[in-house]
């Protein structure tokens, strides 16, 4: 009798099938030692699919590509929360007020929205002049998660103190225990599907901030560099690219300076 409580075996052919996959569609790289997680965390998709192998799993992708999105939701870690890394949006409070423009902002990652949502609370609370918001990531699923802008309410722990009542709405009934972004943030913050590792929509015009924050670290270094250069069009002179804290830039050829850690200025 087999135990199905277990994954088969996942040999080394199939996992660089898996590995090469996940970089053609996202850039990001799985790393040598993730063998046994990868096999552990797609064995519920053969149970699903009464899979024996996951060479056969990988022959059901062929067959029927909209399988691809389970596997990445399973083997990509997208973990976010409002206001991560919280001394970006302080500086963002300081520096948005001094535009004389309308600001435009980008969360290019975006993942599950609250990155985004916070950007756009602090454009609210900082600028007169008026703000927009776009909001993107490869995984449309996550974006529609991010579009609906509702949340578990214990993710308000993040919020500066009034922030929860000024800009959101609270659930009852059976929507008790969950955030809804209030309407007046909703209507300045678009969300598209963009993949980074792709050549970029001809129409997004340039931005005052870029945050492509917790990405770059499952990059190689020759995507790092693609994706980097493929923004900058797109971030005016003076503006803002602020990336991951754990993340590094050094070394490549980029017009832009630092100005704290983790945050740069286009030149």
């Amino acid at each position: 009798m087999t135990d199905d409580t277990r994954p088969p075996r996942l040999d080394h052919a199939c996992f660089q099938r898996i590995r090469q996959r996940v970089s053609q569609a996202t850039g990001l790289q799985l790393a040598d030692d993730r063998q046994n997680v990868v096999a552990h965390r797609l064995h519920a998709r053969l149970r699903l699919h009464r899979l024996a192998s996951f060479e056969a799993y990988l022959d059901l992708i062929d067959a029927h590509p909209s399988e691809q999105t389970h596997l990445l939701h399973l083997l990509i870690a997208r973990d976010t929360y409002f206001f991560r890394e919280h001394r970006h949006f302080e500086q963002l409070l300081r520096w948005l007020p001094t535009l004389a423009h309308p600001a435009r902002l980008w969360s290019a990652a975006c993942a599950s929205g609250e990155e985004a949502w916070s950007l756009a609370m602090v454009a609210q609370q900082s600028t007169s002049a008026g703000w927009q918001v776009l909001a993107s990531d490869y995984d449309s699923a996550l974006l529609r998660q991010a579009e609906a802008g509702v949340y578990d309410i214990a993710q308000a722990r993040y919020f500066p103190h009034g922030w929860l009542d000024r800009h959101c709405l609270c659930g009852a009934d059976e929507a008790a225990g969950r955030l809804r972004i209030a309407p007046g943030l909703r209507e300045r913050v678009r969300f598209e599907t963009i993949n980074l590792i792709k050549p970029l929509p001809t129409d997004l015009g340039e931005f005052d901030v870029i945050l492509l924050r917790n990405l770059l670290a499952g990059f190689d270094a020759r995507c790092k560099a693609d994706v980097l250069l493929r923004l900058m069009p797109h971030l005016r002179p003076g503006g803002l690219l602020m990336i991951g804290h754990s993340e590094s830039i050094h070394g490549l050829d980029l017009p832009l300076r630092p100005l704290l850690p983790s945050v740069f200025e286009r030149l």
